[in-house]
């Protein structure tokens, strides 16, 4: 028997079988971390974890959201049926890793300008400290 237009998946796993299961299936497709998911739909990283493990599924205006992040059909994602997630391919590919070392290097001056400061911050105090000291040696 020939199948519909509408009964092919295009993105085929043995894990779509579960709303949780095609939501993952499509955040990789798609070359998104859990944490850019959660941070672009205004939720916690662990809300998409139990939504791709289902142990609970997001609210309708958010899946309706997942598709268009996703370029899939609300359908897709609820039910299976229709068109999934094309298979990335290597431009995509490369284009998420480029996105994900940008962030990773955005992090990375972050957490410098964090060092800096806080070394800053800490010989300012050792500083102070011992003036302090200095001031408590003479008076005695």
């Amino acid at each position: 028997m020939l199948k519909t237009e509408q009964q092919i998946n295009v993105f085929s796993d043995e894990g779509d079988d579960t709303l949780g299961g095609r939501l993952s299936s499509a955040r990789d497709a798609a070359g998104i971390s859990i944490g850019s998911l959660a941070n672009q739909l205004g939720v916690q990283e662990e809300t998409v974890l139990a939504w791709e493990s289902d142990r609970s599924e997001p609210r309708p205006s958010l899946l309706l959201d997942l598709a268009g992040i996703f370029g899939v059909s609300p359908i897709w994602l609820m039910t299976g049926a229709g068109e999934g997630p094309a298979e990335m391919t290597d431009e995509r590919a490369l284009e998420a890793v480029k996105i994900e070392l940008s962030r990773l290097q955005s992090a990375y001056k972050d957490m410098g300008r964090l060092i800096e400061t806080t070394n800053r911050q800490l010989e300012k105090l050792d500083y102070q400290l011992k003036l302090r000291n200095v001031g408590k040696g003479v008076a005695h």
